[in-house]
């Protein structure tokens, strides 16, 4: 599935296998979705499945499909098994035919299809702004970095009385600099103006959204549950807001283990034979935006909570040169808790989606 069209391998049962190629438009997806409905009709078919890889298109195809009677999976890339041989010769065509595979082998066999969860509307829409939020932080940290740089290069350092970066101190020296009270030549200083102006300019705009995502936050859908999850140390409201965004309904989770394993935030597993299970780096699955504010509540929590520091020393204490384990281990312990809070007040407060398993 591309922005342009999709390309689909058709098959009835363990019959043969028909490629056929589709605009990927409204009206190209109406005409897909007749032909589907017309080879089943012939074929006396009263099931359609059909699957493709989640990606940046989202799931309007699902809406679509869904709506019109056709069975649909969105299908986690990351957990397709692919040969060595697959990867190196990738193609649309063998792709198509191994999800087609994989869809024959739920539907004759009974296997299980990777899936994701689909979110419901709202959810989504409530994703794009504090996706949005995340990435203005993000961008702002980018400027930062530039305005660094940008000194480093040219030779200047912040003297003591600047106090420490991003201090108001410090950021008075540098709107300074830019003014030209320094040894900044004069495009250096047209550039270094150019950045704090986009570094107000995204300040503002980090403003705004963190506004708007407080009115979000005191929706029936989410008032509850948010505001038992910024009692937590070190979970603020933009924290406790992309938690329940990015996880939806917390119900759809039996245990901490489903919640550790859908963030990634398990150690990969390496058996084979008779050897011992190595366990290796954390898979890093699932969403990243919801690790990242999790490191970040981490870190506070470690620094600000005595309790928590003290765990932190005692997992540190046993690998001194892998302190990022315990970080982890930490990261895992918060989404856990914050699962078991969230999950409470979204029952308490009626505010949950249809149950779809994981």
């Amino acid at each position: 599935m591309h922005d342009a069209n999709m390309l689909l391998k058709v098959a009835v049962g363990a019959g043969a296998v028909e490629q056929r190629l589709w605009r990927n438009t409204s009206g190209g997806r109406r005409v897909m979705i007749r032909d589907l409905q017309r080879r089943a009709q012939r074929a006396g078919a009263e099931r359609v499945v059909l699957a493709y890889e989640a990606s940046s298109l989202g799931f309007g195809l699902h809406d679509e499909l869904t709506a019109s009677g056709i069975e649909c999976h969105v299908l986690a890339p990351t957990k397709i098994a692919r040969s060595v041989q697959d990867r190196r010769e990738k193609t649309d065509e063998r792709d198509a035919q191994r999800l087609l595979d994989l869809v024959r082998a739920h539907v004759l066999a009974g296997n299980r299809l990777p899936s994701v969860w689909i979110p419901d509307q709202q959810t989504r829409d409530d994703r794009e702004l504090v996706r949005a939020r995340l990435d203005v932080s993000h961008k702002l940290t980018g400027v930062k970095t530039q305005v660094r740089t940008l000194l480093k290069r040219n030779g200047v350092s912040a003297p003591e009385s600047a106090g420490k970066s991003w201090t108001v101190g410090y950021r008075a020296w540098v709107a300074r600099l830019a003014g030209g009270a320094g040894a900044l030549a004069w495009g250096a200083r047209l550039a270094l103006g150019s950045l704090l102006r986009q570094l107000d300019f995204l300040e503002k705009e980090g403003e705004g959204l963190n506004a708007h995502i407080g009115e979000l936050a005191g929706n029936a859908r989410y008032a509850e549950p948010a505001q038992a999850l910024q009692a937590m140390p070190g979970v603020g409201l933009l924290t406790a807001m992309v938690f329940l965004t990015e996880m939806g309904d917390l119900g759809r989770f039996a245990n901490r283990r489903q919640v550790g394993a859908y963030l990634g935030l398990v150690p990969s597993s390496h058996e084979s034979g008779a050897s011992n299970d190595r366990k290796g780096h954390i898979t890093h699955q699932g969403p990243s935006r919801v690790r990242k504010v999790l490191c970040q509540a981490a870190w506070a929590r470690i620094r600000w909570d005595q309790a928590e520091g003290t765990v932190y020393e005692r997992i540190a204490e046993k690998n001194p040169r892998h302190r990022k384990v315990a970080v982890v281990a930490l990261m895992r312990r918060l989404a856990v808790q914050m699962w078991h809070v969230g999950q409470a007040a979204q029952e308490r407060s009626g505010a949950v989606s249809s149950k779809v398993a994981v």
